[in-house]
């Protein structure tokens, strides 16, 4: 006589109905998984943007592009002093590259280098208006995001957040004083005469504060 639970036949049909449900479920999970996957192609423009930000790397790549076009668009001091004279706005408008605080501005200076303080030498030039002061940042600290705006080629946009753009600008910064103070002393600029490329941004008409992308020291 079987003597065997009339239910215990019928165990095996609910295990595979129990797996097929678990492989279902299994499936839905993937299949939404691989739509909310985006596939990134290595070298491709989406992968640049995932890699990790280098100040340092984009400083190197930026700098020799800056100092390129500051010594393609710089205007000479004498001819730009005349400018601002007559319309300041104007002047800027023509010569610089607009932002929220004054438009950055290139220029050539020739003239003799000055004394120094906190970190800037002034410098005396010929033909400009007396009260008109000139300093040029020569180190070892720079100030300013002058030159990472000389351009109006690098935007905020380009940059996770403001630390990001706030560190390419140093980084930029870092890469002139490798290459403009490379061998400049500027505790012995005083009294020697020089030619200085740079940017300035235009906020006060009567104080130029000069950072340079090169220094040609007579």
């Amino acid at each position: 006589m079987n003597t065997q639970p009339a239910h215990a036949a019928s165990a095996p049909g609910k295990s595979n109905l129990k797996m097929i449900v678990t492989a279902v479920a299994a499936i839905v999970v993937i299949g939404a998984i691989a739509l909310d996957t985006t596939v990134v192609k290595i070298g491709s423009e989406d992968d640049v943007r995932q890699q990790a930000f280098s100040p340092e790397a984009f400083g190197a790549e930026q700098f020799p592009k800056i100092q390129a076009d500051v010594e393609k668009r710089a205007v000479a001091a004498i001819d730009l002093a005349t400018a601002i004279a007559a319309d300041k706005k104007a002047a800027g408008e023509k010569y610089g590259v607009a932002t929220s605080t004054g438009p950055v501005i290139p220029v050539t200076l020739t003239g003799t280098f000055g004394e120094r303080k906190s970190n800037t030498n002034e410098m005396k030039i010929d033909g400009l208006p007396p009260e008109t002061v000139v300093r040029v940042q020569t180190g070892p600290a720079v100030n300013g995001t002058d030159l990472r705006d000389a351009t109006g080629t690098i935007h905020f946009g380009q940059f996770t957040n403001q630390i990001q753009y706030q560190d390419a600008g140093s980084a930029i910064n870092n890469e002139m004083k490798k290459a403009v103070f490379a061998g400049l002393d500027p505790d012995q600029l005083n009294g020697k005469t020089a030619t200085v490329v740079g940017v300035f941004r235009l906020i006060n008409p009567k104080n130029w504060l000069v950072t340079p992308v090169k220094v040609d020291v007579k």
